[in-house]
């Protein structure tokens, strides 16, 4: 079982994404809308909410991402046709370095 997870409502085009990799049975119901869920970590999680400031979950432990990250997470979900990404994904999706200033090199 997952510490957390990530949920991606679905609309036909990303229905028919999942569809397309084989994934219709990871289909489930959350508040009467058709969505897959992601498990991650609680060390991913953590990694998310530093990538994404406004990343909250719900009491459930499953939260959404911004629309952009979940385009890709998605993407990445189509490619290698399972919802065991997280390991990959993370490194797609959080970047440690974003928003901070390059240094200069010293000698």
């Amino acid at each position: 079982m997952a510490d957390y997870y990530i949920n991606v409502i679905l609309d036909e085009a990303k229905k028919a994404t999942i569809n397309d990799a084989g994934l219709a049975d990871k289909i489930i119901k959350i508040d009467g809308k058709e969505a897959i869920q992601v498990e991650m970590t609680a060390k991913e999680y953590k990694k998310l909410t530093k990538g994404f400031s406004g990343l909250t979950c719900d009491e459930s432990k499953a939260c959404l991402l911004p629309a952009e990250a979940e385009a890709k997470l998605l993407g990445i979900i189509a490619d290698t046709k399972t919802l065991d990404v997280m390991k990959f994904a993370i490194m797609k999706l959080y970047n440690p370095l974003a928003g901070k200033a390059p240094r200069s090199a010293q000698r």
